[in-house]
């Protein structure tokens, strides 16, 4: 199964910047696309931003133009520059994966998540 773990939150005022990470590691065939949710107090969980395994992102709208989503392959690992921040981005970040096990299934793992709190 594969384990992911979420790093890169904390505090940034208006208009700064912060950079996630969230690393995909335990016994997996590959990872295929890759994804940052997010939960905004007292909403329901959003998908932020997604990206391929040959590297194809798409974002929500909210996020396009300020959020850049990447992924290297060589650690499993995948990123979320986050520029521009508003108090409104301010949320319990989630990454999730979904992942070809070595019995070939195509599973889905989520990260703990991590807190990004936008405030002067």
């Amino acid at each position: 199964q594969v384990q992911l773990e979420e790093s890169g939150g904390g505090l940034a005022q208006p208009g700064g910047s912060l950079r996630l990470s969230c690393a995909a590691s335990g016994r997996f065939r590959r990872i295929n696309v890759m994804r940052w949710y997010r939960r905004e107090p007292g909403k329901e969980r959003e998908l932020v931003a997604t990206i391929t395994r040959d590297g194809v992102p798409n974002y929500r709208d909210s996020v396009k133009g300020r959020f850049t989503i990447s992924r290297d392959n060589t650690r499993n690992t995948v990123y979320l520059q986050m520029n521009s921040l508003k108090p409104e981005d301010t949320a319990v970040y989630y990454c999730n994966c979904q992942f070809t096990s070595d019995q070939l299934r195509l599973l889905e793992s989520w990260g703990q998540g991590t807190h990004v709190t936008v405030s002067s």
